[in-house]
């Protein structure tokens, strides 16, 4: 078994790929998918950094506060809101700029600030307390996850088998509740 982490969604059939479990929307294709949750973009800090610097009510409160930013969740330094129905852009000017998604976990887990990523990342540290979700009433819409597949019920036994696996698995993971 061979697996790797993109930041895209592959081509299955040009790159050679038989099962790929992909957030968002998915292209028009003659790929089969089987929903095994959702998952959404949030905002976090540590209690201790909310203690100290006070948790924003609005995306606007954002100028104020101490922000870790990860080239990984996005390129632009400015994060999306949905305000009054509609998404609006909020430019940031970041105290810390990580590649790694898990940096700035890490950084914002350590009290350095306010980060952004998805909610499966962050999941096991919402759970034990060790940061806090803030500006959940902004949102945007949850993305979907699917595992996707070329072949349907023609495909190899040992591909079956696998999405067999990671469908009940994967459905049965709080992180994507």
């Amino acid at each position: 078994l061979y697996a790797r982490y993109l930041d895209r969604q592959p081509n299955l059939h040009e790159e050679g790929v038989d099962v790929a479990i992909l957030a968002g929307a998915l292209p028009d294709s003659s790929l089969f998918a089987l929903k095994t949750g959702q998952i959404r973009r949030v905002v976090c800090a540590s209690p201790a950094y909310l203690a100290r610097h006070g948790t924003p009510a609005h995306p606007e409160e954002l100028a104020q506060h101490r922000i870790i930013h990860s080239s990984a969740d996005a390129r632009l330094t400015e994060w999306r809101f949905q305000v009054g129905g509609t998404v609006r852009h909020y430019p940031l000017r970041p105290r810390l700029s990580c590649t790694t998604n898990q940096g700035a976990i890490q950084a914002a887990s350590h009290d350095g600030g306010l980060t952004r990523c998805m909610s499966y990342q962050v999941h096991e540290r919402l759970q034990r307390g060790e940061l806090v979700e803030v500006l959940q009433d902004f949102g945007l819409p949850e993305l979907p996850v699917h595992v996707v597949y070329r072949e349907g019920r023609r495909a190899a036994a040992r591909v079956r088998s696998f999405v067999d696996f990671a469908v009940s698995r994967l459905r049965e993971h709080p992180a994507l509740r």
